[in-house]
């Protein structure tokens, strides 16, 4: 049986792994890249903001796994940053949807990233798929548009389609944990802001899996949370991130106009409180490997 699957953004942080689990569970797997043949995986040419892309790339897969979009922690929002961090993931998400549209390719399941992002700053308030996006705040408005065209592939093309709004992706390769967990070993960590904010986090070997499970498993249709169960305050993050580091906590809270200097509108990530709900997810029949931020971070840290 073909098990082909083709991802976009494959070269990140989250698609890397998910290529490496994937061939290790039996797939076959290519990348969509702007330049292609630089990797170990096969690869196809394209250009989203071009709208190009290899005839043959689409029709090679069975499934797609969409992932593409400029970094939103890379350097500050300037309003040219922020029209990249857009158009990057709409222009890949709208070039596959057309070239799904063609009858030309067997691709059975289109899943797609977005972000809990969406919701915007909540407080303390328990979010579910069901909460509307956030007006005015600027990753909300990117997440409904990027999902929007996502559901195009659902809606035009009828291809089961699934969308993950991803929460804090924890890797000791990148994303927020780095900067999080240097700071704490060079006994600088402390709370952000006023550290009540909520972390929706997920380790980034759940939400591969949670990626392979909605490939193989026909229920898996509509938006879903990536997030584990147990979501923590900032602090609470923080406290567990220095005892399983072994490292005190010296400094008091920084202070959010401090972030906000340094940052910019960016400090929206780490100040904008998220409490996501993973109870679709679970009812869908997904296990955590690690639903506890403990467990998670010893997974990386453990032996330090």
């Amino acid at each position: 049986m073909s098990r082909k699957v083709l991802i976009t953004g494959g070269t990140g942080m989250i698609g890397t792994r998910l290529a490496e689990m994937l061939i290790d569970s039996g797939y076959e797997v290519a990348l969509l890249s702007r330049t292609p043949g630089s990797g170990r995986f096969r690869s196809f040419r394209w250009d989203p903001l071009a709208g190009t892309i290899d005839e043959a790339a689409v029709p090679y897969a069975d499934y797609i796994i969409n992932l593409a979009g400029s970094s939103v922690s890379d350097g500050k929002w300037t309003q040219e940053r922020k029209r990249e961090i857009l158009s990057s993931r709409l222009a890949g998400t709208q070039l596959v949807a057309r070239e799904l549209a063609k009858q030309n390719h067997h691709v059975q399941a289109f899943i797609s990233a977005s972000a809990i992002g969406i919701y915007g700053d909540r407080d303390d308030q328990v979010v579910t798929e069901e909460t509307a996006p956030a007006a005015d705040d600027f990753l909300a408005e990117v997440c409904r548009q990027w999902e929007a065209a996502a559901q195009g592939v659902a809606t035009h093309d009828h291809i089961r389609t699934a969308i993950f709004r991803i929460g804090i992706v924890l890797s000791p390769e990148g994303g927020a944990l780095v900067p999080l967990a240097r700071t704490v070993k060079m006994m600088a960590g402390a709370p952000l802001g006023s550290g009540k904010q909520y972390m929706s986090w997920i380790h980034l070997d759940d939400l591969c899996r949670l990626f392979m499970q909605a490939l193989e498993q026909p229920q898996w249709q509509g938006t879903y949370n990536a997030v584990a169960p147990h979501p923590v305050t900032n602090q609470e993050f923080t406290e567990t991130l220095a005892d399983v580091l072994h490292r005190p906590l010296v400094l008091p809270k920084v202070p959010e106009f401090g972030l906000k200097l340094v940052m910019g509108e960016m400090s929206e990530i780490v100040l904008a409180s998220q409490r996501v709900s993973a109870e679709k997810t679970l009812q869908q029949g997904f296990r955590f490997d690690y639903p506890e931020l403990r467990g998670a971070l010893e997974s990386f840290y453990g032996e330090e």
